[in-house]
């Protein structure tokens, strides 16, 4: 986490707004500035989450955090907008982080894991999430454009590394191609755009079904890559030697199969 350059205030500092007692009491603790400040940033997270950063104040903050506006202002100067930008880094770390599988194991179990992981945060930060994607925030800038603008890429890179390793499986190591890259970057903008979708429509379909319906969405997508791309029938072939019969890809291919045998005119 980025931590600000200065001095640091020091905790004393907090009496000059005087919250609550019970708070001050309860909350009171020496901590050092990265300390104080990532305790700041998560108490902005929480609320951020689930109100949209025009609807929080720092005076929400600090209540949030057992600490002063004053006390606020001496680690983000910037205000409100400084310490949204921290707040939305330290969520952005989190969520590139679930984009981290070990590339190991058929490649809808990968895939699978890292919806999880990427739903559960949906999920936890249901109404940030989508003031943030949705745009249109007072609090929306180019900095933080470009912050959710790398999250983005950083998950296109991460399915691409999986991607990568599965073509190697088949043929010589090579970097993915251009159409292997922009369906795996339209794939992670349908991720994107479900998620939104699913968080308007009340969390429905459940969170497992959302799974595995992006999983098949993504063999989908490969599958009409692979049609045009050798690189892209590489890692089709690889990928799906790797899956079971009981698995999602060989489950997707049982209920497809019927539809396509009744459009043997076309071939």
């Amino acid at each position: 986490m980025t931590t600000s350059s200065g001095t640091a205030p020091a905790d004393a500092d907090r009496a000059t707004a005087a919250p609550p007692a019970t708070v001050r009491r309860g909350a009171y603790r020496r901590l050092s500035v990265e300390a104080r400040r990532a305790e700041l940033i998560t108490a902005a997270l929480g609320l951020f989450a689930h109100h949209v950063p025009e609807d929080v104040s720092l005076d929400d903050v600090a209540s949030a955090a057992g600490a002063s506006r004053p006390l606020v202002y001496r680690y983000f100067p910037g205000g409100k907008q400084q310490l949204y930008e921290a707040a939305l880094r330290s969520a952005a770390d989190e969520l590139e982080g679930c984009f981290e599988e070990p590339r190991t194991g058929p490649l809808s179990s990968r895939l699978g894991n890292v919806l999880d992981r990427y739903l559960t945060f949906v999920d936890e930060h249901d109404a940030g999430f989508s003031a943030l994607l949705h745009g249109g925030s007072v609090a929306e800038t180019s900095r933080t454009s470009a912050i959710v603008d790398e999250v983005r890429r950083a998950a296109a890179e991460q399915i691409l590394r999986h991607v990568a390793a599965d073509a190697a499986a088949d043929g010589p190591a090579e970097e993915p191609g251009a159409r292997l890259r922009m369906m795996v970057r339209t794939w992670i903008t349908a991720v994107e755009a479900a998620s939104l979708i699913w968080l308007d429509e009340n969390k429905q379909p459940s969170a497992g079904e959302l799974r595995d319906w992006l999983v098949d969405h993504f063999v989908a997508l490969l599958t009409a890559t692979a049609a045009t791309d050798p690189q892209a029938a590489r890692v089709m072939r690889a990928a799906l030697a790797a899956e079971p019969a009981h698995g999602p890809v060989g489950a997707l291919v049982r209920r497809v199969a019927p539809v396509f045998g009744e459009a043997r005119h076309l071939l």
